[in-house]
């Protein structure tokens, strides 16, 4: 029994990954200060029970401005290319409320169901203007107490095609904007696309977070001009891509050769079940492709990768809840992972994506935010095979939500 002078509050008896045993987390001022077996201290203790706490779920790619548009228009779409003309009829009329009152919908779901940490991608173009980008800002700033919300901007409908769209985007990370993306396949020359976004990464020193190879033909892509990039530019482990669906087309010696690729560039892959599952195969009439590149294999050849939500009720996932959860149970129901590998699907939706966003200061150790939230099982690989109930969740120490268990009313109760 270890006593200390102060703490303000102490978890009691969390088990933590890879541990044998519960241990104590003892919190000072919002930050973690200890974590041993006993701790002897006066302090508001909360009683994790020897259930399973984890330092929250990591949503490295959503879109916020345009969720929950389920209701607006008709969602008979069966292509990308179909789903981004919707949004784009749709986004002219977006009024900064309107998004904010959207996301808050969603993110409002995504802390209840355990996520501490966010990237947003956020659409900057003339037709919605930066009204999307003020709504996320106020978002970011209005749920801070639950959630850490970082905003990536980028042109979804092309950038040297789209006068204007340069300016806005030079606007935005001036105010605000804290990585850049990019979507190629939507310009007309996806090359200089590409360049500009590099360039305007390294001026303002931002990551670059890019929609990328978003389809199932493998005899063309734009995973090479962007490994040529990062590397001339220095720039590995600063850039992702999301999609990445040509992957999951490739015969093996070409996906080792890919994954190899991305490997020595330090370029990392977010997997978006819902959407890709989604838009992927949809005109085949037999043997649907999935359309799903398998990241839990590429992690364990080195790749950083993750999982993440990326729509919601939109034209392009008519489908969601925000869970992470349940989004890595999806995946790996799909992907055909085996029992040993659900560590490491629970790795795509926690860890790994912190290590693509660059947090220095996620998981539960000394120094660290205390965020942490509490799943109602003892074992790490249940997380992904039951879906336990998350039963509640901190913030820098603070309580931000909490679950009652169900109760069940047997006859004669």
């Amino acid at each position: 029994m270890t006593a200390r002078s102060a703490f303000d509050i102490i978890f009691r008896n969390a088990l933590l990954r890879g541990a044998a045993d519960p241990m104590d987390i003892g919190v000072t001022r919002g930050r973690i200060t200890a974590i041993e077996p006993t701790l002897a201290c006066e302090a508001v203790e909360v009683d994790v029970g020897g259930r399973l706490a984890l330092p929250g779920f990591v949503d490295s790619h959503i879109h916020l401005d345009k969720a929950c548009l389920l209701g607006r228009c008709g969602h008979d779409h069966g292509s990308v290319s179909e789903a981004i003309r919707a949004v784009s009829g749709m986004k002219k009329d977006f009024s900064v409320e309107d998004v904010y009152a959207r996301g808050a919908r969603v993110l409002e779901r995504a802390i209840v169901h355990g996520t501490t940490r966010m990237r947003t991608h956020v659409e900057i173009d003339p037709r919605i203007g930066l009204r999307g980008f003020e709504a996320v800002k106020a978002l970011k700033r209005d749920y801070a107490w639950a959630i850490d919300l970082s905003l990536c901007v980028f042109p979804q409908e092309g950038l040297t095609n789209d006068p204007g769209s340069e300016e806005l985007l030079i606007q935005a990370l001036r105010d605000g904007g804290e990585v850049i993306g990019g979507c190629p396949y939507t310009d007309t020359d996806p090359n200089a696309h590409l360049a500009r976004i590099f360039d305007l990464a390294e001026v303002f020193d931002v990551d670059v977070d890019l929609h990328l190879d978003f389809d199932l033909d493998p005899s063309w892509w734009h995973l090479d001009e962007v490994c040529r990039h990062t590397e001339r530019r220095n720039y590995g482990g600063r850039v992702a891509i999301g999609h990445a669906t040509k992957l999951s087309a490739l015969p093996p010696e070409r996906l080792r050769a890919a994954t190899a690729q991305l490997v020595k560039a330090g370029v990392a892959v977010t997997v978006l079940p819902a959407t890709d599952l989604y838009l992927m195969g949809r005109e085949a009439t037999h043997n649907t492709p999935r359309g799903l590149t398998l990241c839990h294999k590429l992690a364990g050849d080195g790749v950083v990768c993750s999982i993440a939500t990326n729509n919601v009720l939109n034209p392009f996932t008519p489908f969601g809840d925000a869970s992470l959860l349940r989004m890595a149970n999806f995946y790996a129901n799909v992907a055909h992972a085996q029992v040993n590998d659900f560590d490491t699907c629970l790795d795509l939706v926690t860890e790994l994506p912190a290590r693509l966003m660059n947090l220095r200061d996620y998981g539960i150790e000394v120094g660290n935010p205390a965020d942490l939230i509490v799943l109602d099982t003892q074992d790490s690989r249940f997380a992904i095979a039951e879906l336990p109930d998350i039963v509640m969740g901190f913030k820098s120490g603070r309580r931000t939500f909490a679950r009652q268990r169900p109760t069940l009313f047997s006859p004669g109760c």
